[in-house]
């Protein structure tokens, strides 16, 4: 039997490609949707895209009615809005893959700090598994709540784990440089997402206090057996989709780049979306461009001494929607790759 899904917060770019990757999911399928501003339309009212691949009428949402012959609720809603309806979720026994931020920091009170919120359910902080499979794929399938990551973290994260998990680098002067497509600003325009202000343009925004940071030096701090503090600055570039990290780090230990690529290749040889490249094949967001592919390449600069590392991804798939997809393929037992082969989109 299909796994039978529902989606809150569907109108949104996370929701739209939950729908379009779903469908070609073999083993699952989308039963309910609703969102607050297309609620009593179809879906492809706002997906156009979608048109003849799919006719779901967006529901007026009714939690017991929701919920009821549904497995799984994807939840792709901002900050603060996901925790108050898990709880109710959580509590009729259905799981739930927040795609928003709530349950990904574990303390409340970190969460207040970065999301300036206080947390609607704190109690179901220890409950939830944070849905980064290369990191907890053991944890996430036998989760009834995962918080999937977000796009910056992800690049960052999985560009820096066999680093930290292997004790190889320094956990001081760490410094991840990350550019982003607009799509990881939402669908909402904003000054900065405007045409005439994005394009031909790139620039850094909120420096040394971005609200991902919280959740990168939670995971890293984990790696690494202690807590450590990391620079990341995002930038926004004039492209659609996509995340390149570049992320610089200081080796404590003597290594050649051989030895950096086999630790590599080691600790992720049984993750079947790692891509790892090298120094002839850096990482391109557009190689990466509508799959489920995070690409890195670890580069030793032997004339600094330090360790560069770079990162692409997807940030609407591998940053979002597509994880969030394995992560429930895990959850249910299936292979983790199940739906999600697609190779990236080129030119």
């Amino acid at each position: 039997m299909k796994i039978r899904v529902g989606i809150v917060g569907v109108t949104g770019y996370t929701g739209g490609e939950l729908l379009r990757l779903l469908l070609n999911h073999p083993q699952a399928e989308v039963k309910k949707a609703t969102s607050r501003s297309n609620a009593g339309n179809d879906v492809t009212l706002v997906h156009p895209n979608l048109k003849g691949e799919i006719s779901l009428i967006e529901d007026e949402f009714e939690i017991d009615s929701f919920v009821k012959d549904i497995d799984l609720v994807f939840l792709a809603l901002p900050h603060g809005k996901s925790a108050p309806l898990a709880r109710e979720i959580y509590d009729r026994d259905v799981k739930i893959i927040d795609l928003g931020a709530d349950f990904r920091i574990k303390d409340a009170e970190a969460y207040k700090l970065w999301y300036e919120l206080e947390h609607a359910c704190p109690e179901l902080l220890e409950e939830s598994v944070y849905g980064l499979p290369e990191i907890h794929k053991d944890e996430i399938q036998k989760a009834m709540i995962v918080a999937n990551p977000g796009c910056y973290p992800t690049s960052i994260i999985l560009a820096l784990a066999p680093l930290l998990a292997n004790k190889v680098i320094s956990r001081e002067n760490i410094i991840a440089d990350s550019k982003s497509g607009v799509s990881g600003a939402g669908k909402t325009l904003t000054d900065t997402s405007h045409f005439a202000n994005i394009n031909e343009n790139l620039h850094a925004y909120k420096v040394g206090n971005h609200r991902h940071i919280g959740e990168i030096e939670q995971e890293l701090s984990l790696l690494g057996q202690s807590q450590l503090l990391i620079n990341f600055t995002p930038h926004l570039v004039p492209m659609n989709r996509g995340i390149l990290s570049s992320v610089y780090a200081i080796p404590v230990v003597k290594l050649r780049q051989k030895e950096l690529d086999e630790l590599y290749h080691e600790f992720y040889k049984d993750c079947p979306f790692i891509r790892l490249r090298d120094k002839d094949s850096l990482p391109q967001t557009k190689w990466v461009q509508g799959s489920n592919y995070c690409d890195i390449a670890p580069i030793l600069d032997e004339r600094t001494g330090r360790i560069i590392v770079f990162s692409a991804i997807d940030n609407l798939v591998k940053g979002a929607s597509g994880q969030a997809i394995q992560n429930m393929n895990i959850m249910f037992g299936l292979d983790e790759t199940t739906g999600l082969k697609l190779a990236g989109m080129y030119p």
